[in-house]
């Protein structure tokens, strides 16, 4: 029976990759066919773009200005874990003075590096523009082959030790360079995203708000195959209900969130995003409805769905129309990254930056 559930399991996740692999590089267009024998020879195409520098290293200083580093966090060892220590890496901008400036804590996606998403998100730069710091813990391939954050479960084996574990790291970047404890935000992309509503929920004291690009759901995965039937169908209880199960509801501080959702994902489905939107307004005791107005953003059709308080928006879903599950408006030579719709690393500093997270009286 246990070989049977894992070979179910290995074979999923296999066509899950598949699945994400052909969604990440759907923007790129085919190759011109080879041309028969007596064809004539069709107009040269135009030429190709130079390639793209890497916005980290070895080649940093071509495009951001500041200073890239990658070290290892020790962290407690925990029953199940592999290794006991986080890799990440660091990006501080220019200038000598760190201290005081806020930190914004990246997490990657499935078969992802830290160096790739660094380089398709574009966040670094925007990092030399508004002064902000930016770490990237990057998953052990011994914790799980394709680099996956186990976002789902609750046991020492899960989401939760890994949830821990960046927040040690956060703890110890605050203590080393005296960033602003209140202003450390946190954002991620599909399993990135994932652990990072586990962070949010557990450890909300920590972070004045963050972002959640193409995120499963919460409150319903206890294993690796529960979290593939949440990602491809949604919740099947109601998001509120389930976090009343999960935590204190009326002692939860608050977190302001932003979720970025394509409509064409075929990875995780669309109606994750607006069950993460309503578990969000529920924590942050916001009305069910929200208020809805659409735009179009670097030529693409985008719904916004906003739960206000005094006017301003607490919990923002974006819906982008015709994006897959890939990072919007990215760099699309790097996987799971569409140079399609509005720059979502420009959205999330946006939002995240309006938020602070005051000391407990």
């Amino acid at each position: 029976m246990v070989k049977s559930l894992t070979k179910f399991w290995m074979g999923s996740l296999r066509r899950l990759l598949d699945i994400q692999a052909n969604s990440a590089h759907a923007a790129t267009p085919p190759s011109s066919p080879h041309r028969a024998p007596g064809q004539p020879a069709a107009s040269p195409p135009p030429m190709a773009p130079e390639a793209y520098e890497s916005r980290v290293r070895p080649r940093a200083a071509a495009w951001a200005g500041g200073v890239w580093t990658c070290a290892r966090h020790p962290v407690s060892p925990a029953p199940g874990r592999l290794v006991n220590h986080l890799q990440y890496g660091l990006y501080l901008p220019a200038g000598h003075t760190q201290a005081g400036r806020p930190l914004l804590v990246m997490l990657h996606g499935c078969n992802q590096s830290i160096d790739e998403f660094a380089e398709g998100t574009r966040m670094n730069l925007l990092a030399d523009r508004f002064g902000f710091a930016v770490a990237y813990p990057e998953q052990s391939q011994q914790a799980h082959p394709h680099r996956c954050w186990h976002w789902y479960g609750t046991g020492d084996h899960a989401g939760v030790t890994e949830a821990q574990a960046v927040v040690s790291l956060v703890d110890a970047l605050l203590a080393e360079y005296g960033f602003d404890s209140e202003r450390v935000y946190v954002a991620g992309l599909s399993a990135g995203a994932g652990l990072a509503t586990q962070l949010a929920l557990h450890d909300p004291r920590r972070f004045a708000a963050l972002a959640l690009h193409s995120g499963p759901a919460f409150g319903e995965a206890r294993s690796g195959i529960a979290a593939m039937d949440v990602m491809r169908r949604g919740l099947r209880h109601e998001p509120v209900a389930l976090l009343d199960q999960a935590l204190d509801v009326a002692a939860y501080p608050g977190m302001p969130a932003l979720i970025i959702q394509g409509d064409a994902d075929s990875v995780v489905a669309p109606v994750n995003a607006r069950q993460l939107a309503a578990a969000f307004a529920y924590l942050n005791h916001l009305p069910a409805a929200s208020v809805v107005h659409e735009s179009r953003e670097a030529g693409v059709s985008v719904t916004w769905h906003d739960y206000r308080r005094a006017g301003q928006a607490v919990v923002r879903l974006c819906e982008v129309s015709g994006l897959g599950h890939a990072w919007s408006g990215g760099d699309d030579t790097v996987p799971f990254h569409s140079a399609s719709g509005p720059d979502a690393s420009a959205l999330i500093w946006d939002f995240l930056s309006q938020a602070r997270r005051l000391p407990e009286a």
